[in-house]
């Protein structure tokens, strides 16, 4: 101890921990740590929202002419580069050249499409189908269903895909002015079906069977009106054409007419199957599905019944429209030359109506086949549920939706070693013939045992949801993809001249188009076919299954006086 009374302290024996208490030092720093942060935090966030702010004001001020303009020319010259369905915020219109309530693979694939594409609400959807007016509904749809206005025939197509799908149609629905021409068995447009798709709402249009849009199409080229045209070719026209008086000249002429209107009028096409003619810009692939309705009758039939008895109750049966080219010619033959071989007996029922209905019970009764008709049925009526093979022996499809809902619903498919049938034929229950014997000899195992159960694979790749995620990756369209300048420069030339001609009416009668087609009616609802009118010079459906070999310039020349007749030319 000193004198003046200052203790000194000994630090070789100082306890830290008594005079600096680190726990309490290590919370405060803790705590100014936190404050420090949340202050860097809210002086950031500050930042951010004034930025935010700032951002916004930018936006919501209008564009200028010039700017919106510019905006325009960089997201095309980004699409020319790329352009996807997948990128948010499309415009998609999707043209059909068939309408529900007439069944047919035109009318009720394109409808499944549009509403799955339009199911994540990343692109805005409109399907466009053709308005028949009454007289000409009258032909083609079942059950008398009649409708007086657009919006009647809207609210029937809504509950039935609603029905189908089981969740919500974003979708929007717009008409075009169409006709029924029956020489045809087809609806062909009356004006420019473009025009019913506002400019400001053009981006990318879905032609299914851009062919049959496009034959007599006069108006604004498709890929001007749109910035990424995509073409679905459904049907074989060819073997259509060639079973017709004169089918050996016509073929060809009309293979030469679908090329040059697809790349006249698309940007890219896509087959169904290489079962069709090639085509400029072409690729190949199967982006229809099956409606969950199909798939659910298949798991609930795979599943074992309770008494253990069989899980099909029924033999074979064949669904499609009743006329010769659909398959009933092979048909007759395979079931002909099954009988001439003195094999067993084979039945076989037959579904749906048409024009040669009639013409095909005659030649089945005279020549004692085993096949029974019974009319028109939806394939998801409930007395389809128990047959246990289906039948398709059509080389005319490009693929068929009816072998599709077979395979869904747990069926065996017997069909015909073809293209058109490539993407079934790696399913189990599907079953390929390539001779009249190897028919025989499949239908006879398919009735003898029962169907697999599906795969999960096999069950996903039959989904909408599936195809839809194809149709999606088939449709991106790049630059390389797109005509080169010697190509775009013919096409356009190619365009200028065809709507020339398409625009010059008595050519258009004399074609085929109908009287009166060219240009769009005033309103919708307010066209009406002409009277009388019976089709071109060159159609002439024969009346035999096989076709005829006639000369179709002497018969052009007997139809002249008529068509002129019909023109008011005397």
């Amino acid at each position: 101890m000193r004198a003046d009374n200052v203790a000194v302290v000994d630090t070789k024996r100082l306890d830290l921990d008594r005079v600096l208490n680190l726990e309490e030092l290590r919370a405060y720093f803790s705590t100014l740590g936190r404050y420090v942060r949340d202050r860097e935090a809210e002086a950031i966030e500050k930042v951010l929202r004034t930025k935010d702010r700032e951002s916004k004001e930018k936006i919501a001020r209008p564009l200028g002419k010039m700017q919106r303009e510019a905006m325009k020319r960089r997201l095309k010259a980004r699409r020319l580069q790329k352009s996807s369905l997948r990128e948010p915020g499309r415009n998609v219109a999707i043209f059909t050249t068939a309408a529900l309530p007439w069944m047919t693979g035109t009318a009720v694939n394109p409808l499944l499409r549009a509403a799955y594409l339009a199911r994540d609400d990343k692109r805005k959807v409109t399907l466009v189908i053709p308005w028949l007016a009454p007289s000409d509904q009258r032909i083609i749809f079942p059950n008398n269903l009649e409708f007086d206005k657009p919006a009647q025939q809207e609210e029937w197509v809504r509950a039935w895909v609603d029905k189908r799908t089981s969740f919500p149609c974003n979708f929007k629905i717009a008409f075009y002015s169409g006709r029924y021409a029956p020489e045809k068995m087809s609806i062909l447009p009356v004006g420019d079906p473009t025009e019913y798709i506002p400019d400001s709402e053009a981006d990318v249009a879905i032609l299914e069977e851009p062919e049959h849009l496009t034959w007599y199409h006069h108006g604004r080229r498709w890929t001007d009106k749109f910035s990424h045209v995509v073409g679905i070719i459904h049907t074989n026209y060819l073997d259509y054409a060639q079973r017709e008086e004169g089918g050996k000249m016509k073929a060809p002429a009309l293979a030469v007419l679908n090329d040059l209107v697809c790349r006249m009028h698309c940007h890219k096409v896509v087959k169904l199957s290489d079962a069709v003619q090639p085509l400029a810009r072409q690729t190949t692939q199967f982006v229809h599905g099956v409606p969950q309705s199909f798939l659910a009758v298949g798991d609930k039939k795979s599943k074992p019944r309770e008494d253990g008895g069989a899980r099909f109750s029924r033999g074979a049966y064949f669904i499609g429209k009743a006329i010769w080219a659909k398959g009933y010619t092979e048909l007759l033959d395979l079931m002909d030359q099954h009988k001439r071989r003195g094999e067993a007996k084979l039945d076989i029922d037959c579904y749906g109506s048409g024009e040669d209905l009639n013409e095909m019970k005659t030649t089945a009764a005279k020549q004692k086949l085993d096949l029974h008709f019974h009319g028109a049925r939806d394939h998801l009526d409930e007395s389809i549920h128990e047959y246990k093979a289906f039948v398709n022996p059509s080389k005319s499809d490009v693929v068929a939706t009816t072998t599709a809902e077979a395979l869904a619903m747990g069926k065996w498919v017997i069909v015909h070693d073809h293209p058109s049938n490539k993407f079934f034929q790696s399913f189990e229950n599907c079953l390929t013939y390539k001779t009249p014997e190897d028919f025989s000899r499949q239908l006879a195992h398919a009735l003898a045992h029962e169907p697999h159960p599906m795969h999960k694979a096999e069950y996903q790749r039959l989904t909408w949801e599936e195809a839809t995620e194809r149709f999606l990756d088939v449709t991106e369209l790049g630059r390389k993809e797109r005509a080169k300048p010697l190509e775009a420069a013919f096409d356009t030339l190619a365009y200028s001249s065809y709507n020339a001609l398409t625009g010059v009416e008595m050519l258009r009668a004399l074609a085929g188009a109908g009287i009166n087609t060219r240009d769009n009616p005033t309103n919708l609802i307010d066209y009406v076919p002409a009277e009388g009118a019976s089709g071109g010079l060159f159609d002439r459906r024969s009346s035999s299954k096989r076709g005829s070999s006639s000369n179709p310039l002497k018969k052009a020349g007997r139809r002249l006086p008529n068509l002129l007749r019909q023109l008011g030319i005397k």
